[in-house]
């Protein structure tokens, strides 16, 4: 039962990430592939019927830990609490960019919202990215299961460690480059013109980012985590998970230079469903690694709820999850097609 609701856990994270992550990455090109305000509200009105719909997922992913998994909210909220904090903040900034832009017609006004925009959406990335750095190299759990963090250290993955140190930094970049690639591919699906023209052009200069920073980040994570890579070649579905998000990496490449755009939008899906499936198995059973002694993890095995709370939560699960799924699939067909900026002041 506590294997079934970690791949429900991280199945709801991953799904976040997909979702969220090409309105991220639409915000942080947004500035490089629009430059007129018609042009910029083309991206808005692409990602505008998605955005706070994808966010839902987060309070999902938190919700099924809170259900599944109470230790290890409680003390990833306690000891991630500055870096909580900033997160939240930057959601919030972005929303309020996309609402207040058009509050006022000034051309000012609106300079300043945009790149607020721009801002929020580059930074959330390089923080979801770190915080995956964090778990992966481990936090210095005590022996009641809780730790503390001060923002920065020595700048070292080991010895006395901080939120942010060049591992996590790296990770956090690679995030920021995966997902601005993302929603690139998203853009040059939804919307025409020179904005797509534009959108293409990013992918097609991210994608060897891309490569390199993964190739970086794997040999960094050999040195830092290397159990993680021990557990990752015993486990067949692993291995069958990188093999899907390389491919999926190819096909975007693929189809992006053949011009099927929703292909190439898919294959960056794949890439990132892949890359955080493979992630998640060759972590398990561990959600909160320690950095000193292994036998202080959080697990999936000795921080769940009770077998009988697992056991009642599936009876609603699956109906909320075909809710969930339901939404998205009747929102991507009412929006299908290409997104137009309207006449009016809004999108």
């Amino acid at each position: 039962m506590t294997t079934l609701w970690f791949a429900i856990a991280a199945l709801v994270l991953t799904v976040y990430v997909v979702l969220d992550g090409f309105d991220f990455g639409a915000g942080a090109l947004h500035l490089f592939v629009a430059r007129t305000d018609r042009e910029r509200r083309q991206v808005l009105a692409a990602i505008g019927p998605f955005w706070d719909g994808n966010e839902v997922w987060l309070l999902i992913t938190g919700g099924v830990l809170f259900l599944a998994f109470p230790k290890v909210l409680a003390s990833g909220l306690s000891g991630f609490y500055l870096a909580i904090m900033l997160v939240l903040w930057v959601l919030i900034l972005r929303g309020i960019s996309i609402e207040f832009r058009s509050h006022v017609d000034d051309g000012m006004w609106r300079t300043f919202w945009d790149g607020m925009f721009a801002v929020a959406s580059t930074l959330a990335p390089v923080l979801f990215g770190a915080a995956l750095g964090n778990l992966i190299r481990g936090v210095p759990l005590d022996e009641h299961g809780w730790f503390t963090l001060s923002f920065f250290e020595s700048f070292s993955p080991w010895g006395r460690i901080g939120t942010l140190d060049w591992y996590t930094v790296l990770a956090g970049v690679l995030a920021l480059a995966a997902l601005a690639h993302h929603g690139a591919l998203f853009l040059a699906w939804k919307t025409d013109a020179e904005v797509r023209a534009r959108s293409l052009t990013a992918a097609s200069r991210l994608f060897p980012v891309i490569v390199v920073l993964w190739i970086a980040a794997t040999v960094a994570t050999i040195m830092v985590a290397p159990d993680v890579f021990a557990a990752w070649a015993a486990r067949p579905l692993a291995w069958a998970c990188t093999l899907f998000f390389v491919a999926g990496l190819a096909a975007s490449a693929l189809a992006r230079r053949t011009g099927r755009d929703l292909a190439a939008f898919l294959g960056s899906s794949a890439f990132l469903l892949g890359a955080l499936a493979a992630t998640a198995l060759s972590v398990f059973p561990s959600m909160l690694r320690s950095s000193g002694d292994p036998a202080l993890s959080l697990t999936a095995m000795n921080s769940s709820a009770s077998p009988d709370s697992l056991a009642a939560a599936l009876w609603w699960w699956p109906a909320g999850a075909l809710i969930a799924a339901g939404y998205f699939v009747m929102l991507f067909r009412l929006h299908r097609g290409k997104a137009q900026a309207s006449d009016g002041h809004g999108y």
